[in-house]
């Protein structure tokens, strides 16, 4: 089996995988700001990083030590994610200043929802930023388990893989103060700047030099926030702010402490991802976050750890569309997790975010989440008619299988390989599950609890729906014009529920089973 080559934002091109220690991968994952529910975009990329980090743990992946010797899995891989409980802008354009912070913006919209009389019973003080982080964190933490997120699992018993911002403030002081004592970093009144001008390869990662930076190119940077800077794109460590609703006592720099504020944005993660090592093998996040975080995050870790190098792969999944257009609540195609899973299978709705490649832009469709339903239903039945005895009957499925998944972490053929296998054989053997359920530990959806099916005396309601009365009273309608041989208003009726969005399948006994159409 070929070793694995993954594209590398850093180099910019597809690099053999090449590890400090081969039997333990070290893999920070940029997590969720806490301040509302995820939604699918986000869960694009941490599905992404959580298939690259089961890929790593497989004894089929290969992988390169420093020396570019090959050695093949199984492996431990320790995966830590963020959870961003302090506020920041909400966009991250204006991280310098200037916009409206995340945690803020939340107090407000859970106020506004007290008024209206539609606030989260939970929250008993929408004036509290840190009530609201935790009430959403832990919501994340739910919805990220029912996707089979294994850090969001391991969490549970291991809290330190999913460390908050605000438990690592005083870390995040310490390496300000560091990085102002080596000279990367200065005060400028109320607030504390890293110099990108000291660090000579910043940029290398976006592509962002210093020059096409100057005057705040691309809106990242206000004027009303330039007075003092050295550089224009010189961004924030520490901002000194008693008004803001999450503050901390200020680092000391040049031997006075500042007044109380909050750290910025870029510091939390080189600060987070330290309990990894100073160098670690993976970094991923979703492609938003190459510039400005990543970029700066890059900058000033390896300037306080003095090094050349953080992170030697730098993983971005792109953007999800949804029906073909990015997401919008304007346009109402923005969809939570937590909103999927009231009418859809969860492994269905985690097929369907990482079937297409990371590196290209997923479009997520109702027909598309219909077709991924399909394919679990269809591996599910598989693993059910598998006889009690027998060896795999093609050993070669898996090859292929770790072929696609070795280059580039090729999920879209992947699948077409399960596919494939599946239907050349006639009758499955208790070997072709087993080799089933090893190439499903990578992809991870048949693990996956199933939706509860609510069944009444007229059908079975699957994949999460609740028994509506308007549709068991045309079910019942429905089976007396069947008793009475009225077939037309049988097949009228089977139509009519079509049409509000239920398939109708006629199973032993005399019921129906209702699903999504």
């Amino acid at each position: 089996m070929s070793h694995l080559t993954l594209y590398n934002t850093l180099s910019k091109s597809k690099d053999p995988v090449r590890v400090a220690d081969p039997t333990n991968v070290t893999f920070y994952t940029c997590g969720p700001t806490v301040y509302d529910d995820a939604h699918i975009g986000n869960f694009r990329s941490f599905l992404a990083a959580d298939l690259l980090r089961r890929w790593l743990e497989s004894p089929l992946c290969t992988v390169q030590d420093l020396d570019g010797t090959e050695h093949q899995g199984p492996r431990t891989v320790r995966h830590v994610m963020n959870i961003t409980d302090v506020g920041h802008m909400t966009d991250d354009d204006q991280a310098d200043g200037g916009g409206d912070d995340k945690m803020q913006a939340a107090c407000k919209r859970l106020l506004e929802a007290k008024k209206a009389g539609t606030a989260h019973t939970s929250i008993t003080d929408p004036n509290d930023p840190r009530q609201i982080a935790e009430f959403y964190t832990q919501r994340f933490v739910e919805d990220a388990k029912k996707l089979g997120l294994k850090v969001a699992i391991e969490a549970e018993t291991n809290p330190s893989v999913m460390p908050r911002a605000t438990d690592n403030v005083d870390g995040m002081k310490r390496m300000i103060e560091d990085l102002a004592s080596k000279g990367f970093a200065y005060r400028v009144d109320d607030a504390v700047y890293f110099d990108v001008q000291s660090y000579d390869s910043y940029g290398q990662l976006s592509g962002n030099t210093l020059d096409k930076l100057k005057g705040g190119a691309g809106g990242r940077v206000q004027d009303e926030h330039q007075a003092g800077k050295r550089h224009p794109a010189d961004f924030l460590l520490w901002k000194s702010d008693p008004s803001h609703l999450m503050k901390w006592p200020g680092p000391t720099i040049d031997g006075q402490q500042m007044p109380e504020g909050y750290p910025g944005w870029h510091i939390e993660c080189s600060v987070m991802s330290k309990v990894l090592g100073e160098t670690i093998d993976f970094h991923s996040g979703g492609e938003d976050n190459i510039f400005p975080h990543h970029e700066c995050e890059r900058a000033q870790s390896c300037c306080a750890h003095s090094t050349d190098t953080f992170a030697r792969h730098w993983f971005h999944p792109r953007f999800l569309l949804v029906e073909g257009e990015k997401m919008s609540k304007s346009k109402g195609n923005f969809f939570t997790a937590r909103e999927l899973f009231e009418n859809h299978d969860p492994a269905a709705v985690r097929l369907e975010l990482i079937k297409t490649h990371y590196r290209a832009n997923a479009n997520f469709t109702e027909q598309g989440l219909k077709d991924s339903a399909r394919i679990i239903e269809r591996w599910r039945r598989f693993l059910d008619s598998a006889t009690d005895s027998g060896s795999a009957q093609d050993t070669e499925a898996a090859s292929r299988f770790a072929d696609a998944l070795g280059d580039d972490l090729n999920t879209a053929a992947a699948i077409g390989v399960i596919n494939s296998w599946i239907a050349s054989i006639q009758q499955p053997t208790a070997g072709d599950a087993t080799q089933l359920r090893a190439m499903d530990g990578v992809l991870g959806v048949l693990s996956l609890e199933k939706p509860k099916s609510a069944e009444t005396d007229i059908g079975l309601f699957t994949g999460g729906l609740e028994p509506d009365p308007t549709v068991v009273e045309r079910l019942v309608a429905r089976r007396d014009a069947k008793k009475a041989k009225d077939f037309a208003t049988s097949d009228a009726i089977r139509d009519e529920l079509a049409a509000m969005g239920y398939a109708i399948k006629d199973v032993a006994g005399g019921k129906v089973e209702v699903s999504r159409a």
